[in-house]
């Protein structure tokens, strides 16, 4: 079993990379599961909605966050955790350390007050691997421009915002580091697609047990 999460700021290219290594993974004979946040249960999805609509502009911020631990809380217990008890590796699009950069440092809630209910909404489950895909925020507001689609809520913030949020997993990599976790591995996000898959892949593999 083996539990990994993808990181990063909007259009980063994390869920590309997602689906990427679940392939790989699957062509390599593991039994995989790919799963977003917020989301992947039939209640997760709902709080989704709620997250992610416009006509929730206005939340406050500990709302905001609570209603992602909620949805986290119910997905971990609901299948994460019994995927990983059935020998599954888990991919999510996202987990705990995204309320670190996003609602501890960039709404300003701080990032002990986040992490410490970041380990009870996950009953402790922490990732054995997170691949930050780190971008630049000017080539995030690039390629969701060139994407053309429309943005919702959380992606129609500001560039400022996503300033805080990408200083907020640099920190995080650099609190990790000093506590000697090496779980967390920033990738270069504007590098060829393919070598960033090469990339993983090499890591992944290394640390396959």
């Amino acid at each position: 079993m083996m539990f990994i999460t993808f990181e990063g700021i909007d259009s980063s290219g994390k869920s590309t990379q997602c689906k990427l290594l679940e392939k790989y993974l699957t062509e390599k004979g593991h039994e995989v599961l790919l799963l977003r946040e917020p989301g992947g249960t039939r209640i997760s999805e709902k709080i989704r909605d709620i997250l992610l609509d416009h006509s929730s502009n206005g939340i406050v911020p500990l709302a905001e966050f609570l209603l992602y631990s909620a949805a986290r809380a119910q997905l971990v217990q609901e299948v994460i955790k019994p995927a990983l008890a059935e020998g599954k590796i888990v991919i999510c699009d996202r987990f705990a350390d995204s309320s670190t950069a996003y609602q501890g440092q960039a709404r300003g809630l701080g990032i002990d007050k986040v992490e410490s209910i970041n380990t009870i909404a996950t009953g402790d489950l922490k990732p054995d691997l997170t691949f930050f895909i780190d971008i630049p925020v000017t080539e995030s507001l690039i390629r969701l421009k060139v994407a053309g689609k429309l943005q919702d809520r959380m992606e129609s913030q500001s560039g400022e915002f996503f300033e805080a949020v990408r200083e907020g997993y640099l920190h995080l990599a650099t609190k990790l580091e000093q506590a000697g976790i090496s779980r967390l591995k920033i990738i270069n996000g504007v590098d060829d697609i393919s070598n960033i898959e090469r990339r993983i892949r090499s890591i992944v593999e290394a640390n396959l047990v």
